[in-house]
């Protein structure tokens, strides 16, 4: 049995909260439902923002209601506020991904206030989720964006990323995501930053969020990987970026990081060949976007299957 590693699509979420196309609401849940099909199970479905200031998402309610019927997957969404968590919980999906930033330009630039307010603002989504009754029902996942540095403010304090995951934990947080928003993570900081997370997290899961803005995007999840992190977010295509962070291109690539893990021996349930044909296909739901990634291109190679198979 090989050990199980987890990546979460965030093409319906992040990856098309830029692109020119504003796709239909039955689109986005076909695009779940052949991923679900290619072995993708988790979903970062919807992002429950204003649809004045990100349009894609005007259907967020009715995304996530339908990604609640598509068997056999894990839908998830994305809340920058306690606004957006309670639109979540109306609706019931089984987890809530807050988001706030460890850059203090970043998160102002973002949600128009101060990190430590976010923090604030998390403790009341937990809050108002127990007082609902869905405690143990409904997952609070909370990701800590710049974490690796900043677009708008530069460096970004590793001590500060630390203290902010703990105070996540220590306010209910049952998966913590470091991401790097706007792709400025190395491998020597991805293991640095990971390590000492883990110290103060406890049992809590540590997930990964990376972009491949400067092309070291599949070398940061091998350094993830090393330092023990299992989850990991990705993008069909490679697409997304943060509309608050200039020059922020695209996610890792879903194709490409599942064939990486499947390489180092790990299962992720995901047939590649099927993930290829899903993306050929959205590509032409978006023209005139970019879309990135290697294993697409160039195919996988003859001595994959003999890889995996030995790694079992």
């Amino acid at each position: 049995m090989r050990e199980k590693a987890f990546i979460r699509e965030v093409g319906p979420r992040d990856g098309i909260q830029m692109v020119k196309t504003i796709l239909s609401t039955e689109r986005k849940l076909e695009w779940m439902r052949k991923e679900a099909a290619a072995g993708v199970k988790r979903f970062e479905a919807t992002s429950f923002v204003p649809a004045k200031v990100v349009p894609q998402f005007h259907d967020a309610a009715e995304v996530a209601q339908g990604a609640l019927t598509i068997p056999g997957i894990e839908p998830a969404v994305l809340v920058p506020n306690l606004k957006g968590a309670q639109r979540a919980f109306d609706v019931g999906v089984p987890k809530v991904n807050y988001v706030l930033s460890a850059s203090e330009m970043h998160n102002q630039s973002n949600v128009r206030r101060s990190t430590d307010e976010s923090i604030e603002d998390f403790r009341r989504i937990i809050a108002e989720r127990d007082a609902r009754g869905l405690k143990g029902k409904v997952e609070i996942g909370a990701g800590i964006a710049t974490s690796f540095g900043c677009t708008i403010q530069g460096p970004v304090p590793e001590k500060r990323v630390v203290e902010i995951a703990s105070l996540l934990v220590e306010a209910g947080a049952q998966e913590v995501s470091l991401a790097d928003t706007v792709g400025y993570g190395n491998p020597a900081q991805i293991r640095r930053l990971f390590a000492a997370v883990t110290k103060v997290v406890g049992n809590v899961p540590l997930a990964a969020h990376f972009h491949d803005t400067r092309g070291l995007g599949i070398a940061n999840v091998t350094a993830a990987v090393d330092v023990g992190i299992r989850r990991f977010d990705a993008s069909l295509a490679g697409l997304g970026g943060c509309p608050f962070a200039p020059g922020a291109t695209g996610n890792i690539d879903t194709e490409d990081t599942a064939f990486l893990l499947e390489s180092l021996g790990f299962d992720t349930g995901i047939d590649i060949e099927k993930l290829i044909a899903v993306r050929q296909e959205v590509e032409t739901w978006l023209p005139g976007e970019r879309f990135f990634g290697m294993v697409a291109r160039a195919g996988l190679p003859k001595t994959y299957r003999d890889t995996t198979a030995a790694a079992a």
